[in-house]
């Protein structure tokens, strides 16, 4: 399709099966644009879908999903290991080469007025459209965390309310290239400080900082350990370095891709890791666009 983009919408919502179908439903209520992928996670309790369709048309559906997701998911109740601010989490607009940038940018900036102005959920920009702001600085103390930030006067949202919203907090919306979300768990007696120790190395930044990468370190139910991570330059940065990495200081148990990955960022993954319910026919971008 000639100007399409992709949306990596996140809920706080990954044990309700109900409540997951019926955003999915609401996200692909137009036949324009396709639900290429939804993963849900217990543990994380959250959920990610990826949607691809052209501009105008991908913006609607993200407004009804985050309607969806506002009427059905109330943050009060506890929601799991992954950090977050709001019911419909994050909403990022992706492009998949320079020239869809600007479509990119205008149509995240479209749904973050329309989520703010017509769900009445503060809306706060990250990445490129806020000058470099990150998620994570931006989730820095959970609910509680930004909530205290707003009443202080340090940080006021883009769009929409001057409050969080009573049920679904906040929503974070940015425009960017693709990234992939990948999770390893440790092999056991690996301990949740184990797991943040090889995070904090591995992060851009860390001693042994790997570039574009972004990690925490997370128990999972049972007392799994995982370091959960975002690889912000796929086409430089492939999941088998990463791996890679974090065996320097752990046995892997397994690993997962969480939504789709471009075909670049799986090259050479090692076959002794099992790699969990990978599909390359489904997961990879290239593949499940072609189908």
């Amino acid at each position: 399709m000639e100007n399409l983009l992709l949306a990596v919408p996140n809920v706080s919502e990954g044990r309700d099966g109900e409540t997951v179908a019926a955003i999915a439903a609401a996200f692909a209520a137009d036949s324009e644009v396709r639900l290429l992928d939804t993963h849900s996670d217990g543990d994380h309790h959250r959920s990610v879908f990826t949607l691809a369709g052209p501009p105008g048309a991908l913006g609607d559906a993200l407004l009804r999903g985050a309607r969806a997701a506002v009427e059905g998911i109330d943050i009060g109740d506890e929601r799991g290991v992954h950090p977050h601010v709001g019911a419909i989490d994050v909403v990022p607009v992706v492009y998949l080469d320079d020239s869809a940038r600007g479509a990119a940018c205008a149509q995240a900036l479209l749904v973050a007025d329309r989520i703010g102005n017509e769900l009445n959920v503060p809306v706060f920009l990250y990445g490129a459209l806020a000058g470099g702001r990150t998620r994570a600085g931006l989730r820095r103390g959970g609910v509680a965390g930004l909530q205290s930030r707003i009443a202080a006067g340090e940080l006021r949202p883009d769009f929409g309310p001057s409050r969080m919203h009573p049920g679904a907090g906040a929503t974070l919306v940015a425009a960017r290239p693709p990234l992939v979300a990948f999770n390893v768990q440790l092999a056991a007696p690996a301990t949740v400080a184990g797991a943040r120790r090889i995070a904090s190395l591995i992060r851009e930044g860390g001693a042994e900082g790997l570039p574009g990468l972004r990690a925490i370190g997370l128990e999972l139910g049972g007392g799994v350990a995982q370091v959960s991570m975002n690889i912000e330059r796929p086409f430089e940065l492939t999941l088998a370095t990463v791996v890679s990495a974090v065996r320097r200081h752990a046995e892997v148990a397994n690993a997962e891709l969480v939504g789709l990955a471009p075909r670049a960022a799986l090259q050479d993954f090692p076959d002794e890791v099992q790699f969990v319910g990978l599909n390359p026919e489904k997961q990879v971008i290239e593949n499940i666009l072609a189908a």
